[in-house]
């Protein structure tokens, strides 16, 4: 049996003006992304095109399609195009390279795709990207609700770290994913550090943002390291999943997903909400796009739906509200209203 232990790819800090691509080069990104720094970067480009979608047949047909003389695959923009640049690059034995307009998901640094198939996230193993490309002057310049997003990623270490001790208790983890206290550890001390930086994160400031990236990298270094992703995703992120399609028409972004998610978890592990959502809304993430009856819905169908899913253990598996509870959990959140 071999294991893997994923390294980071090569981040490269530096202004996208110098970035001069030599290889024939196929670009997933959208219109918005596109617009604000493609004129800024030298690509020889043989395709390009913007990802509508993660859903697993789409990416296969994407992946078929590219043309032959493809040399590298680019990622501009945010977590959707770098999946999707991640994966075709890996179902085309390519290398990728990822450029962020906004530090809203740790996506870019990880090793793993996360596409969506059957209503629910997998995760598939691609290898990291060969290199990211961040300008921090551009990152500081997205809008707000987006550019330091990421954050929730760390964030949801606060609900992550519950579910994974909550499983231990009940003897529910595997042996590859037991409970560590080592780990945890780190985990929580990444996580406070997260709570320190969100103001400033959500100001734009660049200080905080870079704080923000190397929290991001260590993260991501921590689920290589254990071969997991316990610490960081739980519940929060299980009702993010859940969610999710409810509310494709609008095009909520994942953070607006995973942040209200956190909260839904904290809630049920009894923590104290107040902090938790005055830092998530600090950093710019907002908690105003799911619709109350999107929610309720969702919670409803726990704990029937991380049954279904087989989805590691956490609170969600034991968590059967009724609608006055689910409504009650809404009020102590502060969530669809």
């Amino acid at each position: 049996m071999v294991e893997t232990l994923w390294n980071l790819p090569r981040v490269e800090l530096r202004e996208l003006s110098t970035v001069k691509e030599t290889r024939t080069t196929a670009v997933l990104t959208g219109n918005r992304a596109w617009s604000s720094v493609g004129p800024l970067l030298s690509l020889p480009i043989a395709v390009q095109a913007e990802p509508l979608t993660t859903e697993i047949g789409y990416l296969n047909a994407m992946a078929a399609s590219l043309p032959p003389q493809v040399e590298v695959v680019y990622g501009i923009g945010g977590g959707r195009a770098a999946d999707t640049a991640k994966y075709i690059a890996w179902k085309n034995n390519l290398p990728s390279v990822l450029i962020p307009t906004a530090l809203s998901v740790d996506g870019f640094f990880t090793a793993l795709v996360a596409a969506r198939e059957d209503n629910t996230v997998r995760y598939y193993t691609t290898g990291p990207a060969e290199r990211v490309i961040v300008d921090m002057d551009v990152i500081s310049t997205a809008p707000a609700h987006i550019r330091g997003t990421g954050i929730v990623e760390i964030l949801s270490m606060t609900t992550g770290l519950l579910d994974w001790k909550f499983a231990a208790e009940r003897r529910q983890n595997t042996p590859e994913e037991r409970f560590q206290p080592w780990a945890a550890s780190i985990a929580a001390g990444i996580a406070q550090q997260a709570y320190k930086i969100a103001a400033d994160v959500g100001a734009g400031k660049i200080d905080a943002l870079r704080n923000l990236l190397d929290l991001i990298c260590v993260e991501v270094q921590l689920t290589n390291q254990l071969g997991h992703n316990r610490p960081q995703e739980g519940s929060e992120q299980y009702f993010a999943y859940a969610i999710e399609p409810k509310v494709s028409r609008t095009g909520v972004p994942y953070a607006d997903l995973v942040g209200p998610g956190i909260l839904v978890a904290a809630a049920l592990h009894k923590q104290n909400i107040g902090p938790i959502r005055d830092t998530l809304i600090s950093a710019g993430v907002r908690m105003d796009r799911l619709r109350r009856e999107d929610i309720l819905d969702t919670l409803a169908m726990f704990p029937a739906y991380a049954r279904e899913h087989r989805l590691p253990y956490s609170i969600l598996h034991e968590t059967t509200l009724s609608v006055d509870e689910a409504n009650k959990l809404l009020e102590a959140t502060g969530l669809g209203k």
